[in-house]
C-alpha cells in the first residue's frame, strides 16, 4: 500500500482552511451563546459591555417568569403538535407532486407546474385568506394552522429537480419489468433514495411552523391552542411595562431589567427544540444517496 507524501504547501492550506473555517464558526455560534449567557446575567452588566465570554451577576429571575407560566408547557405541546402533523402533511403533498413533475411522461405537466408558480408571484390577501378558512368552519381548528400552508412552491421546485436530476430512467424501465406500479416504484424505489432531500424538506418545513405565529393570531381565538411562539410573545407584550405601571424610578428600572432577562430567555426557549434537531438531520445533508443505486 503506497503512502503519498504530503508537501508543505499542502499541510499549510490545510491549516488555513482549518482557521478561517474556525474563525467562521465562531463567528456563527457567538450570538447565539451571548443569548444564551445575558438570559441568566444582570442585564445592567449585558448592556454596558461587561458580559463577552460568561456569565455575571447570576439572576434567574426572567427564567422563573417564564417558566411559572403554565401557557408555555400548554404552547409547548400546541407547537410540537403543529409541527409534527404540519411537517407531515408537507412531505405528503410536496414528494409525490415533486416528482410527478418531474416525470416527462406526465400530461399537462407544464400547465399544472405553471399554476403553482403563478401563486408565488400572485397572492390574494390577508382579507380573502381569512373568509376562506372562516367559510370552511376552519376557525379556531388545528387544521387552520397547517392547511393554509400544505406545500410551498419554492421546496416543491427544489424536489422537483432533484428527482429530474438524480432518479434516472432506468430505475423506472427495470421496476416496471419486475411489475412495480408507479406508486410502488414512489414507495419503494424513490423515496429510499431521496432521504437527503426528505430531511432537508422536514428540516425547512418543520422551521416554519415551529417559527410561525402570525396566522395562530387570526385564525385562533382560544388561548389554550395557540403555540408557543404566539405564548412567548404574549408573555414578553405583558412584561413591557410603561411608566405609568409605577410610581418610582426604581420600580422602573427593575421592569426595565426584567424585560432584558425575559427577552433573552424568549430566545432561548423557542431555540432548543430546533438545535436539538438538527444534529439528527445534519448528517444527511452531505450523503451520497445515490451511490450504489445503479449496477451497470
Amino acid at each position: 500500500m503506497h503512502k503519498f507524501k504530503v508537501s508543505v504547501g499542502d499541510r499549510i492550506f490545510d491549516i488555513a482552511n482549518i482557521l478561517i473555517l474556525t474563525i467562521i464558526t465562531l463567528i456563527v455560534l457567538y450570538p447565539l451563546y451571548f443569548v444564551l449567557i445575558a438570559s441568566f446575567s444582570d442585564p445592567v452588566l449585558v448592556n454596558s459591555g461587561k458580559v463577552l465570554f460568561a456569565p455575571r451577576g447570576i439572576n434567574m429571575e426572567g427564567y422563573e417568569i417564564l417558566f411559572h407560566e403554565s401557557k408555555i408547557w400548554i404552547g409547548y405541546i400546541n407547537s410540537l403538535g403543529y409541527t409534527t402533523g404540519g411537517t407531515l402533511l408537507n412531505i405528503a403533498v410536496t414528494v409525490p407532486c415533486a416528482y410527478a413533475l418531474s416525470r416527462k411522461d406526465m400530461k399537462w405537466k407544464r400547465g399544472i407546474l405553471l399554476f403553482f408558480i403563478f401563486t408565488m408571484y400572485f397572492h390574494g390577501g390577508l382579507i380573502p385568506d381569512y373568509l376562506l378558512i372562516k367559510q370552511l368552519n376552519l376557525m379556531d381548528t388545528f387544521w387552520s394552522i397547517i392547511l393554509p400552508g400544505s406545500v410551498n412552491v419554492y421546496y416543491l421546485l427544489i424536489a422537483r429537480t432533484f428527482f429530474a436530476a438524480t432518479i434516472p430512467n432506468e430505475l423506472l424501465e427495470s421496476a416496471k419489468i419486475d411489475g412495480a406500479s408507479n406508486t410502488r416504484f414512489l414507495i419503494s424505489v424513490v423515496i429510499p433514495l431521496s432521504k437527503a432531500l426528505i430531511a432537508v424538506l422536514v428540516l425547512f418545513y418543520a422551521l416554519i411552523h415551529w417559527n410561525a405565529w402570525f396566522n395562530a393570531s387570526i385564525y385562533l381565538t382560544s388561548q389554550n391552542k395557540w403555540p408557543l411562539q404566539l405564548v412567548l410573545r404574549s408573555i414578553l407584550v405583558s412584561v413591557n411595562y410603561t411608566n405609568e405601571s409605577f410610581a418610582d424610578a426604581e420600580s422602573i428600572e427593575y421592569a426595565t431589567r426584567l424585560k432584558e432577562l425575559v427577552k433573552y430567555g424568549v430566545i432561548i426557549i423557542a431555540s432548543v427544540p430546533v438545535l436539538l434537531l438538527y444534529p439528527f438531520i445534519q448528517r444527511y445533508f452531505i450523503k451520497g444517496v445515490m451511490i450504489g443505486s445503479i449496477k451497470g
